[in-house]
């Protein structure tokens, strides 16, 4: 039996941090959980009126990092303060860098950085086209691909406004369904 609750439970959401620069070349990050690939390329994220998004509107690029079990404080931190009252960057201690393709920061704290250009902003829906990413070698296997276990990502569970890691492989996409072929 089936039994209908309030909550909307879209599971699991990726925890973003938007980096974006301001008129002044002044990093800032947000958290955005909204968010997810929209095409080959480009990603998709759902913003209201941010400090980031007059941010975006300026300079047109973004970066996106992803949050982990390490970053959770800072990443959460993002979220609950205004880029627009306080310098979030400073205060979290968070080290930056500029994106090597587009005029946004890279958040050095965090493992992985898409670097991005605005497709569209429009209604609160960003989209961006991922013009590279770079990855901290720390979290690189000796083949050069992601270790996405050692980065222990965490997702936002809508049920419990908590945060969770990124849990255990259980199989293989586009191979296993063909048992049932």
């Amino acid at each position: 039996m089936r039994k209908e609750i309030k909550n909307m439970a879209f599971l699991p959401l990726p925890v973003l941090i938007i980096g974006t620069y301001d008129e002044n070349n002044k990093p800032n990050a947000m958290n955005a959980a909204w968010g997810g690939i929209y095409d080959y390329n480009e990603v998709i994220v759902s913003l209201s009126r941010h400090k980031t998004t007059e941010n975006l509107e300026k300079t047109k690029a973004f970066t996106i990092a992803f949050a982990t079990k390490e970053t959770e404080v800072m990443a959460d931190y993002f979220g609950v303060v205004s880029g627009a009252k306080e310098d979030k960057i400073a205060k979290a201690g968070a080290k930056v860098s500029r994106g090597k393709h587009v005029n946004a920061p890279l958040l050095e704290d965090f493992p992985i950085n898409l670097e991005c250009e605005v497709v569209s902003f429009k209604d609160g829906t960003l989209i961006g086209k991922v013009v590279s990413t770079s990855v901290d070698e720390r979290y690189l296997k000796s083949d050069g691909s992601i270790d996405v276990d050692k980065m222990q990502i965490i997702c936002f569970d809508t049920t419990s406004n908590t945060y969770r890691i990124l849990g255990d492989v259980v199989g293989k996409a586009f191979s296993d369904g063909f048992k049932l072929k």
